[in-house]
């Protein structure tokens, strides 16, 4: 059991070499901190990120994308906490953003509004005005709608917006159906057959400046051989527009690179970087690429406490403090996270268990797992591979604190997050006036019929 766990842990560092999770004297450390050191001033559950892991995976992929000149922005979404935004900004990443409040958190971490590109299909006009107005590197526009709306923003702000079209090139990403995003059934991106007009409308507006093009074709991307199929339509379209005179000076290629939760092989981010080359390299365009899980995801884990053992006639059941409320991805895509004891028992017997947590839905179980030592009321575990979309999606369904974040850098570690608690949010909801609506006249009423 003790050479299963380590095989564990040595799959989670990965191919950037990161040594972020290593058993010391059997005791689970991340980088030289003892996580049961972290747990005694931190109550579980709790998020846990290594700035070592994430600093490596930044550095291997800038370094592989390099020699093809393609700058890296940041998937804000995967995971916002400012420490970790303000870590990645201080490599020299920028931040791709999908809403205001990412905007304001990718401003709050001093990243330049130069190096912030908005995604997204439903960005409102508030939004794409502050955008506009801090000097944002460019808007990916999902819709000729929101190019209407961003040319009327533009317009009532004296401004010009540098926007890029997104595409839809009908790729099949090959990964889970609800983060796939390149398919013609999906609701993002323009159809490949509509951006020629649109893009030429573009053209035309004073108040626009067209830069270039977006593509992203999913999440969780294991097989490149997608990459290739997107970027190679993207190629034809930029050929097609130029021979039309338009001119196209930016390719946005999205992000998507998966990470092995199941403990495999990560892709060969070399491998991708000569996809880029192969395909759009030569276009003479200012390439940038967005990635997130790959950069953070391997970097965090999960700590949480074993509260029960539940025995029934099939199974045993550990019954967990970290609910679907703290880590949404097993529910909501049926993905299972591998599990660390933090001690090591290297004598005892394997045990299978089915992890679940104390949210009240059937749902709320991470997975089945074998190979793990007897476990007892007070024992505890992490789950790896948690460093994206994990706090990021996080919820306080059940009434349940949303639980702290801890960044770890060598052998010091301090709480990022604070835990939000019922009496922080109850606070939201103290009672506030009432505000009286005028009683419509009969004459109102029947004219709304």
């Amino acid at each position: 059991m003790a050479e299963h766990a380590m095989a564990m842990v040595d799959a989670l560092r990965g191919d950037t070499g990161s040594q972020q999770l290593v058993y010391r004297d059997q005791a689970l450390h991340i980088e030289s901190v003892c996580v049961d050191r972290i747990v005694t001033a931190v109550p579980t559950p709790f998020y846990c990120y290594s700035s070592d892991a994430i600093r490596t995976a930044y550095r291997t992929l800038s370094g592989a994308l390099k020699p093809v000149g393609a700058s890296v922005c940041f998937a804000v979404k995967a995971n916002g906490n400012l420490s970790v935004l303000g870590l990645l900004a201080g490599l020299g990443s920028g931040m791709d953003i999908v809403s205001g409040g990412e905007l304001e958190r990718a401003l709050a971490a001093r990243v330049p509004a130069s190096k912030i590109i908005f995604s997204g299909v439903g960005k409102k006009r508030s939004e794409i005005a502050r955008a506009l107005e801090v000097g944002i590197h460019q808007i990916n526009v999902e819709s000729e709608a929101e190019l209407d709306a961003v040319g009327d923003v533009a317009g009532a702000l004296g401004v010009r917006a540098p926007v890029a079209l997104r595409v839809n090139p009908d790729v099949d990403a090959r990964t889970h159906a609800k983060i796939s995003t390149g398919k013609k059934e999906d609701k993002f991106g323009i159809p490949f057959e509509d951006i020629p007009a649109l893009y030429t409308k573009a053209f035309a507006a004073p108040e626009l400046d067209p830069v270039g093009l977006a593509v992203h074709i999913g999440s969780q991307i294991l097989d490149l051989s997608p990459y290739r199929a997107a970027y190679s339509r993207i190629a034809d379209l930029v050929s097609l527009l130029r021979s039309q005179g338009l001119r196209i000076s930016r390719l946005d290629l999205g992000g998507g690179i998966g990470i092995p939760y199941d403990h495999g092989a990560s892709p060969d981010v070399g491998e991708y970087a000569t996809i880029i080359r192969e395909t759009v390299g030569g276009l003479d365009c200012e390439l940038t690429v967005e990635p997130g899980r790959w950069l953070v995801g391997p970097a965090g884990i999960l700590v949480t406490e074993v509260l029960f053992i539940k025995e029934t006639a099939d199974r045993l059941t550990a019954i967990v403090d970290a609910g679907m409320n703290d880590l949404m991805r097993p529910a909501m895509y049926g993905a299972v996270h591998p599990v660390f004891p933090l001690m090591q028992d290297c004598q005892g017997k394997s045990h299978i268990y089915q992890i679940a947590g104390p949210v009240c839905e059937s749902s709320d179980v991470f997975g089945t797992y074998r190979d793990l030592p007897a476990l007892r009321s007070g024992d505890r575990l992490a789950f790896g591979c948690a460093g994206a979309y994990g706090a990021s999606m996080a919820s306080t369904y059940n009434a349940r604190d949303l639980a702290a974040e801890v960044l770890v850098d060598r052998d010091r570690f301090r709480v990022i997050r604070r835990r939000q608690t019922i009496e922080a949010l109850l606070a939201l909801e103290d009672e506030t006036e009432w505000q009286v609506s005028p009683i419509p006249s009969a004459g109102d009423l029947a004219h709304a019929f």
